[in-house]
């Protein structure tokens, strides 16, 4: 019985850890775009921090990217925050992602060979979304955020090469 009572907070403090984050190690710290990122909304510039939070339970990831004003379009700044999970008996990692403009995206995440792939529930009629990182050296990521409107492949958005902040 002496035994139980002292293995009992052991267990507590065992399934208490931190998740196991090590698939997206290559994607932790702080980064900046490069240059200006390309795609639909113009060229911009941004970075984002991805870091554990809650004791390990979860990633944080904040982004942000800025785009000058042009000829047809007012300067903008898009904020956009993500937590990434696992939930409980449940071996896909999994993301929640909230902007500015009031999208809500949830995603299921496969890591892999210095990547990770974000790629959105399928709901019907709406359009999905894919947001890839690849990772060519320890401070470099190349980002890739695709849509595929209802019924059509991905078609890329934006893309952006960012490197790690000292």
């Amino acid at each position: 019985m002496r035994r139980l009572t002292l293995l009992l907070p052991l267990l507590f403090v065992l399934s208490a850890a931190a998740e196991d984050w090590s698939s997206l190690q290559f994607m932790m710290g702080t980064w900046a775009s490069d240059q200006s990122s390309t795609g639909d909304r113009g060229s911009g510039t941004g970075s984002f921090s991805l870091q554990p939070d809650l004791q390990g339970r979860v990633l944080v990831r904040k982004n942000f990217a800025e785009y000058p004003a042009s000829e047809s379009k007012p300067a903008y700044r898009h904020d956009d925050l993500m937590v990434m999970y696992r939930d409980a008996g449940s071996d896909p990692l999994r993301a929640m992602y909230f902007d500015n403009e009031g999208h809500v995206i949830r995603y299921t995440v496969t890591t892999g060979n210095g990547q990770a792939v974000f790629l959105s529930e399928e709901v019907s009629g709406q359009s999905r979304f894919r947001l890839t990182y690849n990772s060519p050296s320890a401070d470099h990521l190349k980002l890739k955020f695709e849509i595929a409107p209802p019924g059509k492949d991905f078609a890329t958005y934006i893309e952006a090469s960012m490197h790690r902040q000292k």
